[in-house]
């Protein structure tokens, strides 16, 4: 299953912001939050400075079941 074009915004975002923080001469700190919402979308926060917002559709049909323990 390859992952979407809002997959790559999110990920691009968090590379852009990773490299910010490390090229940073201080503290730095990034957070990142995911949490369902109705209608099989999920929204991905990305919170690093100020507050970066995705929602991103989410069927859980094409996600291969992980196993149990």
């Amino acid at each position: 299953m390859g992952l979407s074009e809002e997959h790559d915004k999110v990920m691009t975002k968090l590379l852009e912001l990773y490299k910010d923080l490390f090229q940073h001469n201080g503290f730095g700190e990034m957070k990142m939050e995911i949490r369902f919402l109705k209608k099989g979308q999920k929204e991905v926060i990305i919170k690093c400075g100020k507050d970066y917002r995705y929602v991103i559709d989410y069927d859980l049909k094409s996600f291969p079941e992980k196993k149990k323990l």
